[in-house]
């Protein structure tokens, strides 16, 4: 398994990869890729990896910058994430999480907000932080992982590329 950032020749594998991790999730629109591609387009991709594991593209991550209403600077949204689903449960997801959250700690981020499933999430430090709030999402899905002692307080939004549609 090799982590590595997206080249252009990725591009096509990294929309299909994410097309097929999403296809049957509950909570899907199935719009993940097309927010993938209005990010690339906006040049809001601020961290974007592929796994690779023998030639292939088997899983990809994406973080955009975010805004708080606090005015706080360098937090990050996480999202899409996405791992074909034959490779799922290898501990890939576990990878790129990891990988990711060390380049924006790198970056000089000082946090990072996802919209996703506690269960999950939790083990790697997100947790729900009642000062912030995404709007349309219950709070209990909307998790942050400060890095280091950093705090943000407020609404957050997310690029407008998470509204593409197609």
């Amino acid at each position: 398994m090799i982590i590595r950032e997206e080249m252009e020749s990725d591009i096509e594998a990294i929309s299909n990869v994410t097309k097929a991790a999403f296809e049957n999730h509950p909570y899907s629109h199935q719009t993940e890729q097309f927010i993938i591609a209005a990010l690339r387009a906006d040049k809001a991709l601020t961290v974007s990896l592929v796994v690779e594991i023998e030639g292939k593209v088997a899983g990809h991550i994406a973080f955009s910058p975010v805004a708080v209403s606090d005015g706080s600077q360098d937090w990050y949204g996480l999202g899409p994430i996405s791992v074909l689903p034959e490779f799922q449960r290898q501990g890939i997801g576990k990878a790129l999480l990891g990988e990711g959250i060390s380049r924006l700690k790198a970056l000089g981020g000082k946090g990072c907000v996802l919209a996703g499933d506690p269960g999950y999430y939790e083990r790697f430090g997100f947790r729900n932080l009642p000062d912030l709030i995404l709007e349309g999402i219950p709070q209990e899905y909307f998790l942050a992982l400060p890095f280091e002692n950093n705090k943000a307080s407020g609404t957050v939004e997310f690029h407008p590329g998470f509204s593409a549609k197609s």
